[in-house]
This record gives C-alpha cells, structure tokens and sequence, in this order.
C-alpha cells in the first residue's frame, strides 16, 4: 500500500471520528431530553394518582388515563412506525445485518412520544430501548446527509446506537462495548473510533444537561475475598435459571398477544394500560421503569416477603408491559429483576454464612450484571453498564463469576438471547419462515 492511500485511509478515519462525535452529541441531546421528558411523566403520574386518591371516581379516573395514553402510544406506532414497536434493538440488528432497510425519520418522533406516554403511563419498560434506536435513526441520518458511503454509514449506526445507550444510563463505556460485543460483534478500528467518539459525544452533552453522578447511589464495598467466590456461583446458577423464566415469559406474553391478533392493537394495549393504571391505584411505586424500586433493593432495605412479591409482580408487569406493542427497553426492568433477586439471594446467603459479604445489596449489584447476561448474552456490556451504573469497581470480579455460570446456565436450557428470539419475530424472519415451511 503507498503512502496516498495510507493518507486516504487516515483521513476516512478522522471524518469518520468527527461524524461520530456529531452524531453522539446529537443523540445525547435528544436522549437526555427523552429522560427528562421520562422524569417529568413519573411526576406527573404520581401527582395525578394521589390527587385521584381523594375522588369518588379516582379509580376510573386513573384507569381511563392510563388505558387511553397507552393506546395512542400503540397508534402512533401502528400507523406511522411499525418499527418503533418495543425496544427497537432487534430492528438496529436487522439492519446492521442489511436484513431490513433503515427506518424512516418519524421514526423518531414516533419513538419518542410514544415512550413518554407509554412508560409515562405507568408500563414496566425501559427508556434505553427509545434512545438506541433513536441514535441509530440519527447516525443513519446524518451519514446520509453528509454522503458517507456505506461501510461508514453502517458504522456510524452502530455508534448512534451505542451513543443512545450511554445517554440512558449515564454509562459511555458500556455504550461503546455494547457496540462492539452486541451490535458489531468484532473489534476493528473503524468500529471502535466510532463507538467511542459517539459515546463520548452523547456522554458529555447528557452530563452538562442532566449531570455527573452515576444513577446508582451505592455505598464503597470492600474487595471480597476468593471464599465468596462459591457464593457469587451460585447467585449466577440462580439468576440464570430466572433470566431463562424471564425470556420465555416475554415470548409467551408476545404469542398471547398475537393469538388476539383480531383484535385492534390499540385495544390490545389500551387493556395493558388499564391493568398498569389498576396496579398504579393500589402500588404506584412499583409502576414505571423502576429506577425507585433498584435504588432500595441496592439500598438492602425490606422484609423478604415484600422483595419477593414485589419481583413477581415486576416479573409479570415487564413481560406484559412489552408485549403491548408500544416503544420501550429491556434493560431497564432485567436490571429491577437483577437487583431483587440478588438482594432476596444475599440476604439468605449472609444469615447462613455471615461474612460472606459485607451487605446483600452487593449481591444485588452483582445480580443485576448477571440477570442482564442470562437474558442478553452480552456479559461484557452487563459488567460495565453495571460498575459504571453504580460505581462498583471493587465488585467486579463477584461480576465476573455470576456473569459466567449465569451465562452458561441459559445455553445448556437452550434459551437464545433474547434479542436474537425478538428478531426471529420482525417482518422479513417470518416471511423467509413462511416461505421455508413445506407444504402439506
């Protein structure tokens, strides 16, 4: 290769680097704007649920809200962006893949509002699944505009889409991994300028709007010792065995939900949205996204009883809540499952072997890191979104131990990702099933 085309090569590479920070910072606004927007409708919720508390009809009051902002999020995704439906990541595979074109631009909007009625309305669902797609919608924009070819278009995608994910969380590395371990699946250069020039782009915008600290609010844990190292095994057989029962709850919900296929996918969510407005009249704090409810499973407070009702509960509200068709993520609800599971698993683990750890709400923190790998199969994501989400560094080894028996634990039940069973589901999967069917 002569010197001209090394000098073309850096130079596709500094305009690659310098899109990816424009990207990133427009995907950090629009996401950190997104949360706020998130934050303002928790409020909202609960203000209005309390005041409803002190009328006869309250109760009508709250399920009519909740029901019809419900299925306006599900119109809006079924007559201006299918695409839109759920968490959005399966589709950015897809089109990574060149399996399906890239979304249209009202993609966007349609995405945004959508997950602010939806997650505003009360549905176990997270912010980050908007925002990823979001940001792949703005990389894939801007790359067109400024006429990248393909290759650099494609990339920078996958950037927008990690770039969406650091705005979420607060969490620049873990975007940039998650480009790299889910989307891309290889490490090359190209890949890796743009994944970390977009996540930083997204990191320092998100940081100057909505500020520094991580989401997470968790007391410094000493180092653990290597005889912690049976325990944290175990809490990855248990959280493996749970992040299976999660992924083919979500698969059951979604084939309910196509079995009432006769009926308008506006009703179908508007039915969800009533059940959540139910659920938000008698428990409002377990509604939503559930931010709240990781904080006090990290904070180790509640009797186990309550812990354990309250992950059930969550546990059939995240799986229901998706299959109603509207935007909204994953992770944020694993991590929710993630916490309370290790919290109830810690607890039990200290009574019987005290010393072990030095609070349950480590075994929470690891726990989250290894629900988050038993259902995505990407345990390097889980481990950084997790110690970045939380400032846990001292737990990363604990991390490293459950991600491991907590990702083996789903391969030997033979239970695909669950992106990968989502994407099975798009549009172009089923007519190639249809068209591979033998006859009769």
């Amino acid at each position: 290769m002569n010197s001209i085309d090394v000098d073309q090569q850096r130079g596709r590479l500094v305009t690659l680097a310098i899109a990816s920070l424009i990207v990133g910072a427009a995907t950090g606004l629009l996401g950190t704007l997104f949360r706020l927007a998130l934050e303002h409708a928790d409020r909202l919720r609960g203000l209005f649920v309390a005041w409803a508390h002190g009328h006869v009809t309250g109760l009508v009051l709250v399920l009519a809200a909740a029901a019809v902002s419900t299925a306006l999020a599900a119109w809006l995704v079924r007559r201006f962006a299918p695409e839109a439906s759920g968490s959005g990541i399966p589709h950015v595979e897809a089109v990574l893949n060149a399996d399906q074109p890239a979304a249209p631009l009202v993609l966007i909007p349609v995405k945004f509002f959508g997950g602010v009625l939806a997650i505003g309305a009360g549905l176990a669902l997270g912010r980050e699944g908007p925002t990823v797609q979001m940001g792949a919608s703005i990389a894939h924009l801007f790359g067109t505009l400024v006429r990248r070819n393909a290759d650099d278009c494609r990339v920078l995608l996958a950037a927008g889409a990690g770039a969406g994910l650091a705005t979420a969380f607060n969490a620049p590395i873990a975007g940039a991994v998650f480009v790299l371990e889910e989307l891309m699946r290889r490490f090359e250069t190209r890949t890796a300028i743009a994944a970390l020039g977009a996540s930083a782009g997204a990191i320092a915008v998100a940081r100057l709007i909505h500020g520094d600290p991580p989401d997470f609010q968790f007391a410094a844990q000493p180092f653990p010792g290597t005889g912690t190292v049976p325990a944290h095994l175990a809490l990855g057989v248990v959280v493996g065995l749970a992040g299976v029962a999660y992924c083919r709850a979500i698969l059951w919900a979604l084939a309910t939900a196509d079995g009432l296929a006769r009926w308008p996918a506006e009703v179908r969510a508007a039915l969800v949205g009533a059940g959540v407005g139910l659920l938000a009249w008698f428990a409002p704090d377990l509604v939503g996204g559930g931010d709240a409810i990781t904080q006090r499973a990290l904070a180790g407070t509640g009797a186990l009883s309550g812990i354990a009702l309250v992950f059930l509960i969550r546990f059939g509200l995240g799986a229901v809540s998706y299959a109603a068709g509207t935007p909204g993520g994953l992770f944020a609800p694993m991590l929710v499952l993630g916490a309370q599971t290790g919290l109830v698993f810690g607890r039990i683990c200290i009574h019987w072997f005290p010393g072990v750890a030095a609070s349950p709400g480590a075994f929470a923190v690891v726990a989250m890191a290894a629900f988050f790998t038993a259902v995505v199969r990407a345990p390097i994501t889980g481990i950084v979104l997790v110690t970045e989400m939380t400032a846990s560094f001292t737990l990363l080894l604990p991390m490293l131990t459950a991600c491991f028996t907590a990702m083996v634990v789903p391969i030997m039940l033979r239970c695909p990702p669950i992106y990968e069973s989502l994407g099975e589901r798009l549009p172009h999967k089923r007519k190639r099933r249809l068209v591979e069917k033998p006859g009769p």
